[in-house]
């Protein structure tokens, strides 16, 4: 995609991204009760495969959140009951998130409220669209990975 002096295209669309991400993460807040940042938690330790939970750092980078952002969700899932931390069997040193029962049972009962939430948010794109999204958003989140821009301005 060709850049233009003013920004154009990139600019219009990286500003639709900021302004998706922040309507994601109030509605979900205002209909689910819950942050994003706790129901992306809340999915990943449901996942098949870590019934046995997950480092810290690998939740971390698996949900590309800031540490401190991560360690207070934690903090605030493990006062409700939907996760402990727990010293790593094979690892002494380490600690693993596991997903409680209560946290199961909680994630169980979000799904008919996630299933809605994905008709209503999806509506406007057929399935070739949703595919052609993902795939969109895919390639874009590599090249955002992939940046350096070596001197910062302001710096």
């Amino acid at each position: 995609m060709i850049v233009n002096e003013s920004g154009g295209i990139p600019n219009r669309l990286f500003f639709r991204l900021f302004q998706t991400g922040n309507i994601l993460q109030r509605q979900v807040q205002n209909e689910m009760g819950i942050s994003a940042v706790q129901w992306a938690v809340l999915g990943a330790l449901s996942r098949e495969g870590f019934e046995d939970g997950t480092s810290f750092n690998q939740l971390k980078e698996y949900l590309h959140v800031s540490r401190q952002n991560l360690d207070g969700v934690l903090k605030r899932m493990e006062r409700d009951g939907h996760v402990v931390r727990i010293t790593d069997p094979q690892d002494r040193r380490a600690r693993l998130v596991v997903l409680t029962e209560s946290g199961r049972e909680f994630w169980n009962k979000l799904q008919d409220t996630i299933t809605e939430f994905y008709q209503q948010a999806l509506q406007g794109l057929s399935f070739d669209d949703g595919v052609s999204l993902l795939h969109l958003l895919k390639k874009l989140q590599r090249d955002l990975s992939g940046i350096s821009l070596g001197d910062k301005p302001g710096q």
